[in-house]
């Protein structure tokens, strides 16, 4: 069985894929996180520093 590994995504992406990743990994909607990481954003600030870490460390899929 295949493990489910977090990768940036190359079709759903607006900046980096980070969103689009993080929406394929879960199967949702991706402009359920695009809202949800503005909304975290505008209210504790984080959510920019936590796009970069994972634009930063999440790899891209290789291969497929």
């Amino acid at each position: 069985m295949e493990q489910k590994r977090f990768y940036l995504s190359e079709t759903d992406k607006k900046i980096a894929g980070v969103c689009g990743g993080i929406a394929e990994y879960f199967n949702i909607d991706s402009l359920l996180v695009r809202v949800a990481f503005l909304l975290f954003t505008c209210s504790l600030g984080g959510g920019l520093l936590a796009y970069i870490v994972l634009w930063l460390c999440a790899p891209k899929r290789v291969g497929q």
